[in-house]
């Protein structure tokens, strides 16, 4: 058992300030494990959705939900639609017996009901697999290629992880996105997945895809977008200054899980990916992913001139403009487009992160940090 303790104390604290707490993330990222440690699955208080004993308890969702106390657990609650309306008559009750969590995998209709339905009585807590900062840097390469699903990461083998990989993409397509009401064919679907890969740390171009697949583009956009909500891609967008520079206007394209990346990309191993041309993306990805998981930025960007100034990572965070660089090299220095981005967007400090275990300055306002450094969020990047 991985504990992940920072996560169960969020939980913890958004119940105490929200009426209701919907725990979104992609399937088997670990939500059902984590809300058992909350409330017994024995217990009363448990629905599993997909326990047929559970769906024939809520036949009548008042009566069974009315009379019951303490935190409420309600997992797979996309099955069941037609319960919001019941949340928000139990959420409104004064005094409030019962606080209710909610588990659902992220999909766009989840979370739009339960914006809709539970306004101003829900927050929303999403979730991913294992942080680095969870596991411990030792087993950062490991993580690294395997990503951070449970399944995945726990495997026995190399080969156990790439055969579970392999079927959470094919079910994925084919059951998960079609219960979700998104009725694309399976194979187009994969076909487009498979191309993102190879844009992974890339702007975003729906023209050359749009051609590719013979569809319009903004079928290819629809696409993506799906992608993004369902926590499958992030789209880093690019942050406008006003400086005299042509700057970059398009997003940048991430997989927010570099084991499902790898898998697209046929790597497998560790040689596999350290001698991949997309070795040095699925880095800059996967520092980035890490970084946004811990610190929790107020907002998260990329910038970038058409001259060839760019920075990986721009976040803003108490008022703090700060800039981040990803360098998949032995030892980083100091190059002219770190110098352009702190002077034009009056960085306070770059951090530089790199696979090595040294931090050293390359100037005043730009540190070179291990990776082990993003496990400590703000404190550990920008002392």
């Amino acid at each position: 058992m991985i504990p992940r303790n920072e996560l169960i104390a969020g939980i913890k604290e958004s119940l105490q300030r929200s009426r209701a707490v919907a725990l979104v993330g992609p399937r088997q990222c670990g939500k059902t494990t984590l809300a058992r440690e909350l409330v017994s699955p024995e217990s009363p208080n448990y629905f599993d959705l997909e326990n047929p004993v559970d769906l024939a308890r809520l036949d009548e969702p008042m009566t069974a939900l009315g009379g019951l106390q303490d935190l409420i657990v309600i997992d797979e609650v996309q099955r069941r639609p037609d319960l919001f309306p019941v949340l928000r008559v139990l959420t409104d009750r004064r005094p409030l017996p019962a606080r209710f969590l909610i588990l659902g995998s992220a999909a766009p209709k989840l979370l739009r009901q339960a914006s809709e339905s539970l306004a101003g009585r829900i927050e929303l807590v999403s979730m991913s697999g294992f942080s680095l900062s969870e596991l411990g840097t030792s087993f950062q390469q490991l993580h690294w290629l395997r990503g951070g699903f449970p399944p995945s990461y726990l495997a026995q083998t190399d080969t156990d992880s790439v055969a579970w990989r392999r079927n959470f993409i094919q079910t994925f397509l084919e059951r998960d996105l079609p219960q979700w009401g998104i009725n694309i064919p399976a194979i187009s679907l994969l076909r487009f997945w498979t191309m993102l890969a190879h844009y992974h740390g890339q702007l975003w171009n729906a023209a050359e895809p749009a051609r590719s697949l013979g569809i319009s583009e903004p079928t290819i956009r629809r696409y993506l977008d799906i992608m993004t909500d369902v926590f499958m891609i992030r789209q880093l967008q690019p942050w406008h200054q006003n400086v005299k520079k042509r700057q970059i206007k398009a997003p940048k394209i991430y997989f927010r899980d570099t084991g499902l990346l790898h898998q697209l990309l046929g790597i497998r191993s560790d040689y596999d990916l350290l001698s991949h041309p997309k070795s040095g993306s699925s880095w800059e990805g996967y520092v980035i992913e890490e970084i946004v998981k811990t610190v929790k930025p107020d907002e998260a960007w990329f910038w970038g001139t058409h001259n060839g100034a760019e920075i990986d990572l721009l976040i803003i965070k108490n008022g703090r403009i700060l800039g981040v660089e990803c360098k998949k090299v032995d030892a980083p220095r100091l190059t002219p487009s770190m110098r352009i981005a702190r002077e034009d967007l009056q960085l306070e400090r770059i951090a530089v992160v790199y696979p090595g275990n040294r931090r050293y300055n390359l100037n005043d306002n730009v540190e070179v940090v291990p990776i082990e450094a993003v496990t400590e969020g703000m404190a550990g990047l920008f002392p």
